[in-house]
C-alpha cells in the first residue's frame, strides 16, 4: 500500500510527496464504487499536479485521473 507515514494527518502534500517516488512504476489501484462494488486497475503513474495525478492503464492504455481527496476519503487505495 501506498506509504505514508503514521499517525500523521493526512493532507495533499504528504499523500503527493509519497507519490513522487512511483513515478513511471506500475502499481495496482483499488477503486471503490460503493456497495461493495470494487474496480481494480493496473496502471502506470504519469504525472503528479496540484490537485490530481494521472495514471495510465496497463490493459488499454486509456488514462484516468484521480485526486488526493481520493485516497484521504480511502475511495482508491493504492498498492505496490
Amino acid at each position: 500500500m501506498l506509504v505514508i507515514p503514521a499517525k500523521t494527518i493526512c493532507t495533499k502534500d504528504i499523500i503527493k510527496k509519497a507519490l513522487i517516488p512511483h513515478i513511471g512504476q506500475i502499481v495496482k489501484i483499488k477503486y471503490n464504487l460503493g456497495r461493495n462494488k470494487f474496480e481494480t486497475y493496473e496502471a502506470k503513474i504519469i504525472k503528479i499536479y496540484n490537485c490530481v495525478f494521472l495514471v495510465e492503464l496497463i490493459e488499454n492504455h486509456s488514462i484516468k485521473s484521480f485526486s488526493y481527496a481520493d485516497i484521504i476519503t480511502k475511495t482508491i487505495k493504492i498498492y505496490e
